[in-house]
């Protein structure tokens, strides 16, 4: 039966163009209902932020910049080979003629732009083609024996195609300025651009191609895994419209850049964009090389097609919207179509690192690290809100790196070369090293300035919550130059526990890091966030599980054989609640404010601390209080204590005692932290004017929310308990083992 309406015409219940191609279903829509089904179908935690605020260009460029009334007048160490031999074109170089290493390095630039049915690569020219007296040294394109068939010449293939290699920030500046909309600079130098409707990752986009030969068996695919597969042939497909497009415009950007510090180790990449913004934002992320490293490039070990703009063809196999951000791993290449944010970019050769590394027997991590003057390093892991950046950021110790790192047989490598910070509230008080970063040559994506003082207002979300600013690591004073250090003494994991019944610190045996490790749990606090009336645990494998390639279990075994082979101590540090949790409704203890008649006229105090529930129903009585929200949050102060007992090797003398359930192992007391908080079940007395609040008084009620939790956990591991890992499974037993006890 048909229907005819309008464009299109509906048979049997399906709309269909008059052209007959039906129309685009994409997977996953914005309703509930839609998002609960991804979950059930075990899409992991998705932490990708939402679409821009905006119908329109215009609209949003002018979420940008605020209106105000104006109130006044207007040298370099030797280039070392890949252990794998990828350096060898690298060495070479220093025996030929400058002339011959400018021809082969528009060679291999002209290689990465060639089109994989044609049989040359394009014709490149080095140089801006906006300088009309410039003149640039034209060179043949590259020739490449390919079974292809014979097309004919295209005005594509007499097109010149210039290219802007390796600019400084200041050339970055005034390109962004000049031909990019939306770019503007600040009152303290940064370079304040916008990202277009995307202002986050779009996880749901990503694509790792799938081949029998090794992807298939390597990587972790299948339930609560970030991997989505695609093929051989639709990742051509994008990648030749990808590179159609970059080639189309009057010049590109070209970054040749390393990753990873460790020189033994490290990847030579190379970006190719069609914005200034990319450029520069991946001049800052990466390691920057000297002018002697980069003459020796050669070819790149990795390469990423950046052609944000153009939207990859929804009516392609796989795509399931205009965003496509797709990896082939045998062929080294990145493509990304359809999302202008440049953390795809940087988190996109992450999960590259995440794959490359552990394939050399080198530990990839998401993950802080700092060392202290002694030496001693520490590895912080932790999800958004846990304090891993506060944390690890020390005036006391070396910034190693915030969030991405390597532990090879060499010690602990960085492996970027800036940093990528959170804007949203930030301030000088808070964030003294970020807000002092934030000067020339530091990239701000999406905040809010003032239209006239160009004075940025951090706490402004006209465009986006997911602010950023993207920065060279050298701009922190305390930044380690290089970015490396030795073993690691301490792995620290840290949680920020809304339900309150985890300790403040537990020392780990090696099965429970490996345990909490691949469980990544944290807790949505109530309150925080819309129809959140009770905490939410969260878990992400390793701490990030939205970028790792092999399953959790591989990263886990590394990291405990790592450990046991140096000598470091697993922590588990809670950041979040003591004596009770946050949020809700329900009966939690008792006020002792109406034992004296002194006290009585204070009650207020517990109502002010514990919300208008509170009403005393005697001198000792009951009263009602939020269930989630009788607790107290660790203070900070109490917190850094512990993680300086751990720095100094104190926390390593203490006397310990085991816990219910989780069976952690937890200090009976520490210097300048309260004894009574060093074990959750204890009863806390906190005094707030002179209304005394005796917490977890009920310990049924502890008891009951801490099994609540336990399983919580239980339940997140069931998808990790049948991969079997060491001799016989032993070691998937030893882990299972290791976790809560019911």
């Amino acid at each position: 039966m048909e229907a005819e309406t309008g464009e299109f015409t509906f048979m049997n219940g399906v709309m269909v163009a008059r052209n007959a191609l039906p129309r685009i279903q994409t997977r996953g829509g914005g309703d509930a209902k839609s998002k609960k089904e991804e979950n059930d179908n075990g899409m992991c935690h998705d932490d990708s932020g939402p679409t821009v605020k905006a119908q329109t260009i215009d609209e949003l460029h002018s979420l940008q910049r605020k209106r105000s009334a104006p109130t006044t007048p207007r040298r370099s160490a030797p280039t070392t080979p890949l252990k794998d031999g990828s350096g060898a074109a690298a060495t070479a170089f220093a025996t030929i003629s400058e002339e011959d290493r400018e021809k082969i390095q528009l060679l291999s630039i002209s290689a990465s732009l060639a089109s994989l049915t044609r049989e040359n690569g394009p014709n490149v020219v080095k140089g801006d083609p906006a300088r009309k007296g410039e003149t640039t040294p034209k060179v043949s394109s590259a020739h490449y024996h390919r079974f292809v068939p014979n097309l004919n010449v295209t005005d594509s293939y007499l097109k010149f195609t210039h290219f802007l290699h390796n600019l400084s920030p200041a050339e970055l500046y005034e390109q962004a300025i000049r031909y990019e909309k939306g770019s503007f600079i600040t009152s303290t130098g940064a370079l304040a651009t916008l990202s277009g409707a995307k202002t986050g990752r779009s996880p749901r986009d990503r694509r790792i191609v799938k081949d029998d030969a090794t992807t298939a068996l390597e990587l972790w695919w299948g339930k609560g895994s970030p991997n989505i597969e695609m093929d051989e042939h639709t990742f051509l497909v994008n990648r030749e419209r990808a590179v159609d497009y970059l080639k189309s415009l009057e010049k590109v950007y070209v970054n040749d850049q390393f990753l990873n510090w460790d020189p033994e180790n490290r990847i030579k990449v190379r970006i190719v964009s069609a914005r200034a913004y990319h450029s520069l934002f991946m001049h800052n992320m990466c390691i920057r090389p000297t002018p002697e490293e980069l003459e020796d490039f050669g070819d790149p070990d990795f390469t990423i097609y950046n052609a944000g703009q153009f939207p990859c063809n929804r009516y392609t196999h796989y795509m399931t919207s205009s965003t496509s951000i797709d990896v082939n791993l045998a062929r080294r290449e990145m493509v990304i179509l359809g999302t202008q944010y440049a953390g795809e970019m940087k988190k996109g050769l992450f999960s590259v690192m995440h794959y490359l590394m552990p394939k050399r027997g080198i530990l990839s991590l998401h993950s802080g690290c700092n060392m202290g003057k002694d030496g001693d390093v520490a590895l912080f892991f932790g999800l958004s809100g846990t304090g891993k950046t506060t944390l690890s950021t020390d005036h006391n110790r070396l910034l190693i790196g915030d969030d991405e790192h390597c532990w090879s047989d060499n010690g602990v490598s960085n492996i970027e070369g800036g940093c990528y910070a959170k804007c949203i509230d930030l301030s000088r008080e808070k964030e003294p090293d970020i807000w002092n970063a934030i000067k020339f040559g530091t990239v701000l994506e999406n905040v809010v300035f003032d239209e006239h003082t160009r004075e940025v207002d951090y706490t402004d979300k006209s465009v986006t919550e997911n602010t950023r600013a993207a920065y060279p690591i050298e701009f922190i004073p305390n930044a380690k130059m290089p970015c490396v250090g030795p073993h690691p003494r301490n792995v620290i994991l840290l949680a920020c526990d809304a339900f309150g019944v985890l300790p403040p610190v537990s020392k780990l045996n090696l099965p429970q890091t490996m345990y909490h490790f691949i469980s990544g749990y944290t807790a949505l606090v109530a309150g925080t966030e819309d129809g959140i009336k009770e905490p939410q645990a969260t878990f992400s494998a390793c701490f990030g599980a939205a970028f790792i390639m092999l399953h959790p279990t591989r990263y886990a075994a590394m990291l405990a054989e790592k450990m046991q082979k140096y000598g470091a101590t697993g922590w588990l540090v809670n950041t979040g609640w003591s004596g009770g949790s946050s949020g809700g409704t329900g009966r939690a203890g008792l006020c002792l404010a109406r034992a004296s008649p002194q006290a009585r006229h204070k009650c207020y105090g517990a109502r002010a601390m514990l919300g208008p529930a509170h009403s005393c129903a005697g001198p000792t009585g009951p009263f009602d209080t939020p269930r989630y929200g009788v607790g107290k949050r660790i203070k900070l102060q109490y917190t850094r204590k512990i993680i300086d007992a751990i720095h100094s090797g104190k926390l390593l003398k203490a006397n310990y005692k085991k816990t219910d359930v989780f069976g952690l192992e937890i200090p009976t007391e520490l210097e300048g932290v309260p004894s009574e908080i060093l074990d959750p079940i204890n009863t806390v007395r906190w005094p707030f004017q002179e209304c005394i609040f005796q917490q977890w008084e009920d310990k049924a009620e502890y008891r009951e929310m801490l099994l609540k939790l336990a399983g919580l956990f239980k339940k997140n591991f069931e998808v990790f308990a049948t991969y079997k890992i060491g001799k016989d499974g032993t070691l998937t037993d030893e882990i299972l083992a290791a976790g809560p006890n019911l």
